[in-house]
C-alpha cells in the first residue's frame, strides 16, 4: 500500500504540477483585485475564443440615450459615445484610472439636473464637462462598487452591492441606507456564498485573504521542492553511473526533502480544506449546492446585521405602482412604504441567474424586462405570468434545476438602435431577437481598447475556463479532476510522511 501510494503521489504531483502553480497564482491575484487593476493583458496573446466579436465577452451592459444625436453604450468595454445609427464612435472615458478593470462600467445615469454619472467596479464619477472628463466622487461606505442609479423626487439613490446612498444633486453629502429584512427573513446565506468566501479568507477579512495567499504560496512551494527532488535524482543516478560527484545535488534534496515534508504535514488541512472548497465552486458541484442556503458562521464577515450584504443588484421606482423595487440575489423584493418596513417579495418570479440581474426595465404597467444568464424575460408582477421574450413562449419554471444558466447569457438590452431589440449575449454577440436589421458592426478600435484585465484572466485560469480551446466542452471536468487528484498527492503525502515518520 505504502508503495502505491508513493508512486502515485509522485506521478499525480508531476500530471498536476502545471495545474497547481497556476491556480495558486490566479487565485493571489482573484484575492487582490484593485491591487491589480491597472494591469491589462492583449487578447490576441490569448485563445480565439477571448476576441471581442461582434459585442460579445460582456462588452456591453446598456446603452444610454441622452438626445437622437447622442447615445452612450457602455459596459465591460467603458464608455463610447456615438449617434443613432451606431455608426461613429468616440472614447469617453477620460478620467477613469488606467486599466480596463477601473473603466469597468455598471451603470450610467443622466440625471434631470443634466448631470452624468457613472457608477464602476471601483466607485462613482460624475462628468465635468468644462475638463471633458469624469472626476471622482467620494462615498461613505468601504464597498465602492456602484451597481446602480436612480432618481426620485430630484434625489439620487445610489445602490451598492450592500447598502442604498441617497443624495442631492450635488451629491456632497450622503444618506447611507440599510435596506429592511424581507418578510419572514430566515437569517441565512448562500452555500456558494460561504464557500466563496472561505475558499478566498474573505470570511475573516483582509487577514483571512493574506492568510489564503500564504496557502497559495505553499500550494506552490510544495510543487517546486516536489518537482526539483525528482529531477535530482534523475541526475543522482545519472552523475553516479558517470561517476561524478553527486554530494551537492544531494545537499540540496536534502534540504528539499525535509521542508517539503515539514511544510507539507503541517499545513495540510488548510490544504485540504481550500481544495475542497474551490471544487464546489465551479460544475458539476456546484450545481447541487447553487440554490442551497445554511447559517451564517457566528464571528465571521458572513456574520453581518445586514441581511443584504452583498446581495443588492439592481433598484426601480416604479411611479405607477409608488413602489421600489429591488433586484436581489434572492430574487425581487419591492417597498410601497418607502422602506420603512419588511420588503416583500413576488409571487411567480422570474428566472435569474445566481450571477445577477443583468437588464431591469419596465415595458408596461406591471411589466418588466428582466435579463440574466438565465436569459431575457417579460414579466407580469400583477399575473405573475413570465414569457421567454426571446423563445416567444410561456415560460415554465422546470421541476429540477439542472444548471445555473440558460440557453442565453444575456449581459445587455437595448431598443436605441432604430427602434430595434437588441440583446447583447455572453458568447455570440449583439443579436436582433426579432430577426430585423442586424446591429452596427463592432468597431476595430473598441476591439483594441477592450484588452483582459490580469484579475480576470486570473479568474479565467482559476474557473478552468481558459482551457476550453484546448478541451471544449469538458472544460468544465479542469475544476474537479484537478481538484480529486490535489485530494489524492496531499492525503497520500501525509500518509507515505506519517507512515515514513513512525518508523
Amino acid at each position: 500500500m505504502l508503495d502505491f501510494l508513493k508512486k502515485y503521489h509522485k506521478w499525480l504531483s508531476i500530471i498536476f504540477a502545471f495545474f497547481i502553480i497556476l491556480f495558486s497564482i490566479s487565485g493571489i491575484i482573484l484575492n487582490h483585485r484593485s491591487a491589480f487593476s491597472g494591469i491589462d493583458i492583449n487578447r490576441n496573446y490569448l485563445p480565439s475564443n477571448y476576441s471581442i466579436v461582434d459585442w460579445n465577452n460582456a462588452a456591453v451592459k446598456s446603452t444610454l440615450k441622452i438626445n437622437k444625436d447622442t447615445i452612450f453604450i457602455y459596459g465591460n468595454m467603458g464608455i463610447w459615445k456615438t449617434d443613432s445609427s451606431f455608426s461613429d464612435f468616440s472614447d469617453f472615458n477620460q478620467g477613469f484610472p488606467k486599466g480596463i478593470d477601473n473603466r469597468k462600467v455598471c451603470v450610467l445615469f443622466y440625471s434631470s439636473s443634466k448631470n452624468l454619472f457613472a457608477g464602476t467596479f471601483f466607485g462613482l464619477y460624475k462628468y465635468d464637462y468644462s475638463s471633458k472628463s469624469f472626476n471622482k466622487i467620494e462615498i461613505p461606505t468601504h464597498e465602492q462598487r456602484i451597481v446602480d442609479i436612480i432618481e426620485k423626487d430630484n434625489q439620487l439613490y445610489f445602490l451598492t452591492r450592500s447598502h442604498l446612498l441617497i443624495s442631492n444633486q450635488d451629491t456632497k453629502e450622503f444618506e447611507i441606507h440599510e435596506l429592511p429584512q424581507p418578510e419572514n427573513y430566515d437569517n441565512k446565506i448562500g452555500l456558494f456564498k460561504t464557500l466563496w468566501v472561505i475558499h478566498s479568507g474573505e470570511i475573516y477579512g483582509e487577514i483571512g485573504k493574506l492568510f489564503v495567499d500564504i496557502i497559495g504560496l505553499i500550494f506552490i512551494f510544495l510543487t517546486v521542492t516536489g518537482l526539483i527532488l525528482f529531477i535530482n535524482r534523475k541526475r543522482i543516478l545519472k552523475k553516479a553511473i558517470q561517476r561524478k560527484p553527486v554530494l551537492k545535488i544531494k545537499s540540496i534534496n536534502k534540504w528539499n526533502l525535509k521542508w517539503h515534508n515539514k511544510i507539507g504535514w503541517i499545513t495540510a488541512i488548510f490544504l485540504i480544506f481550500t481544495t475542497i472548497t474551490g471544487m464546489f465552486l465551479r460544475p458539476p458541484l456546484l450545481i447541487p449546492i447553487a440554490y442551497a442556503k445554511v447559517g451564517k458562521i457566528p464571528g465571521t464577515e458572513l456574520a453581518q446585521t445586514n441581511p443584504w450584504f452583498d446581495k443588492l443588484r439592481r433598484i426601480m421606482y416604479d411611479e405607477e405602482e409608488k413602489r421600489f423595487i429591488v433586484a436581489t440575489l434572492d430574487g425581487f423584493y419591492y417597498s410601497d412604504d418607502n422602506f420603512k418596513s419588511d420588503l416583500i417579495a413576488f409571487n411567480n418570479q422570474p428566472p435569474a441567474s445566481v450571477m445577477g440581474v443583468t437588464v431591469f426595465k419596465k415595458t408596461a404597467k406591471n411589466t418588466y424586462l428582466i435579463g440574466s444568464f438565465e436569459g431575457l424575460f417579460e414579466w407580469n408582477t400583477n399575473t405573475g405570468k413570465v414569457w421567454d421574450y426571446i423563445e416567444k413562449k410561456t415560460w415554465v419554471k422546470p421541476k429540477k434545476k439542472s444548471r445555473p444558466i440558460g440557453k442565453y447569457l444575456v449581459t445587455a438590452y437595448t431598443d436605441d438602435y432604430k427602434g430595434e431589440e437588441i440583446i447583447f449575449e455572453y458568447n455570440r454577440g449583439a443579436i436582433n431577437i426579432n430577426n430585423g436589421i442586424e446591429f452596427s458592426k463592432q468597431p476595430e478600435i473598441i476591439a483594441q481598447e477592450y484588452r483582459l484585465s490580469l484579475w480576470n484572466l486570473g479568474l479565467e485560469i482559476h474557473t478552468g475556463r481558459i482551457y476550453e480551446f484546448l478541451f471544449g466542452i469538458f472544460y468544465i471536468l479542469v475544476v474537479p479532476l484537478s481538484g480529486f487528484g490535489i485530494l489524492f498527492i496531499l492525503i497520500s503525502g501525509f500518509i507515505v510522511w506519517w507512515q515514513m515518520h513512525r518508523q
